[in-house]
C-alpha cells in the first residue's frame, strides 16, 4: 500500500454503500469509523503506517474501502524528527485518503499527550498526539508549546527529567553535570541557580528570623521564578503586594493557571497578595 500525495483526491466510484464496521482480515477485530488503525506499507522494512478511520465503504463487488486521515511519524514531516520527539509521537495530518481495508494489520490507539504520559505501562499499541500537521505546508498547530530546562526544549516523555524544588522547573540529568543512574538514586534536587540565592539557602535552613521574614523569604524566591515567564515585575514586599506585567496572552494564562489565591485582573497586570504565599 502507498499513500496518495497530499492535496491528491483519491478516485471514488459510485454505487457504494457505507459499513458500520469491517473485521480485520485474519482477526476477529472490528474496526469502526473514529478506530485508529495500522496500516501495511509498500516498503516491508518501514513501520506500519497509522490512520485514523473516518468511514467504510463497500462497493457492488463487495470490495471494502477506508476513507482515513493519516497520522505522520515526526521522521514523515518537512522538519524531520527532533531531539524532543518520542519514539510512539504522532502528527494528525490534513492528509487523506481512500485504501483498500485488506491493508488495515491491526488497530492502536492515539492517546492525547496528557493520557499518553500518564499510562502505567506503554504497550505497542499506544501512541500519542501533541500537534496537527499541514503536510502541504510543515505548519504544526499549535505553533508553540512548554518548554523545560536549561536547554528549552519541549517534554519528551521518553526522557528521564529531574525537577528543582527550588523554581520547580523541570531538566535533563545532562544538561545539570548528572548521568541517568546519578539522577535515579537523588531524594532532592536544586538546580544551580537556585542553590547558589541566598533566600534559597535561608528557606531550606529555617534561618528565617520571624514568619514574616520567612514569608518575605519565600515571595522573593517565587518572584525570582516567576521572572523567566513575565516582562516586568513589581515587587512591594513590606506592603504585601506583588504585580506581573505578561508578555503575552499565552503566558498570561499559564501564570493565572499557576497562582491561587486572592488576586486582581488588571489590564495587562496581575496583582497578587501576601495570602496566596500563606501570610496573613
Amino acid at each position: 500500500m502507498a499513500k496518495t500525495r497530499p492535496g491528491v483526491p483519491s478516485k471514488i466510484k459510485t454505487g457504494r454503500k457505507e459499513l458500520d464496521s469491517y473485521t480485520i482480515k485474519g482477526t476477529n477485530k472490528l474496526v469502526r469509523a473514529g478506530d485508529c488503525v495500522l496500516m501495511r506499507p509498500s516498503d516491508a522494512g518501514k513501520p506500519p503506517y497509522v490512520a485514523r478511520v473516518e468511514k467504510i465503504e463497500a462497493d457492488a463487488r463487495n470490495n471494502v474501502k477506508v476513507h482515513c486521515r493519516w497520522y505522520y511519524r515526526p521522521e514523515e514531516s518537512l522538519g524531520g524528527r527532533r531531539q524532543f520527539h518520542g519514539a510512539k509521537e504522532l502528527f494528525l495530518s490534513d492528509h487523506f485518503d481512500v485504501q483498500s481495508a485488506h491493508t488495515i494489520e491491526g488497530k492502536c490507539i492515539v492517546h492525547t499527550f496528557k493520557n499518553y504520559t500518564r499510562l502505567e505501562n506503554v504497550g505497542a499499541e499506544d501512541y500519542y498526539c501533541r500537534f496537527e500537521y499541514k503536510a502541504a505546508t510543515g505548519a504544526f498547530t499549535p505553533d508553540r508549546v512548554a518548554v523545560y530546562c536549561k536547554c528549552e526544549m519541549p517534554y519528551n516523555p521518553d526522557d528521564l527529567m529531574v525537577q528543582c524544588e527550588g523554581c520547580k522547573d523541570w531538566y535533563h540529568p545532562a544538561c545539570v553535570g548528572m548521568t541517568i543512574e546519578e539522577a535515579k538514586k537523588l531524594d532532592h534536587f536544586v538546580c544551580a541557580e537556585c542553590s547558589s540565592d541566598d533566600d534559597v539557602k535561608k528557606s531550606q535552613n529555617g534561618f528565617a528570623a520571624s514568619p514574616a521574614d520567612d514569608v518575605k523569604v519565600r515571595v522573593s524566591l517565587f518572584c525570582k521564578c516567576m521572572c523567566k515567564i513575565v516582562q516586568k515585575l513589581e515587587a512591594d514586599i513590606n506592603n504585601g503586594i506583588v504585580v506581573f506585567r505578561w508578555k503575552r496572552s499565552a503566558e498570561k494564562d499559564n501564570l493565572e493557571g499557576f497562582l491561587m489565591g486572592t488576586s486582581h485582573r488588571g489590564a495587562g497586570k496581575l496583582v497578587i497578595t501576601w495570602k496566596l504565599f500563606g501570610g496573613d
